[in-house]
């Protein structure tokens, strides 16, 4: 079968995705988890009276601990493909990267599986994360004039 054929097709049964619907799906859920994350700053601040700086280190971690515990349920894959990128984008989404690679490895040790492959989809996230940093630090500094 020559290569036209097949991409016609690949098109034809390939279904089709509500960009629309997907768009306000990750929206909602985005702007659900900006709503936990403040509920759980305000949660730490009022009620446990810590200060809001470490409220928001500790609404990071409680984020990044039910990301990994729902992960470890099984729960997180259902739920990202109902909310798409609205679990994906918050840092739910970087631990629910780690932890799945921990869980795929673990039975070749500590080293040679969890510790060589965790890093396997997040370390792309990490490095691109450090040089835009750097790169927009340097803007920054040029443009404001140290």
């Amino acid at each position: 079968m020559e290569k036209n054929k097949y991409k016609e097709l690949v098109k034809k049964y390939t279904p089709k995705e509500n960009r629309l619907y997907n768009t306000m799906i990750a929206f909602f859920t985005g702007g659900i988890m900006g709503i936990i994350g403040q509920a759980l700053i305000d949660v730490y601040t009022n009620i446990l009276y810590i200060p809001t700086k470490e409220a928001s280190v500790f609404m990071i971690v409680t984020l990044i601990f039910i990301g990994c515990l729902f992960t470890c349920f099984g729960f997180f894959d259902k739920w990202v493909n109902f909310c798409k990128c609205g679990l994906i984008i918050p840092i739910t989404g970087f631990a629910h990267a780690m932890m799945s690679a921990a869980l795929e490895y673990r039975k070749e040790g500590l080293v040679t599986g969890i510790g060589a492959n965790m890093f396997k989809l997040a370390g792309s996230v990490i490095i691109y994360g450090v040089v835009s940093a750097y790169v927009f630090g340097i803007l920054r500094l040029i443009i404001m004039g140290g």
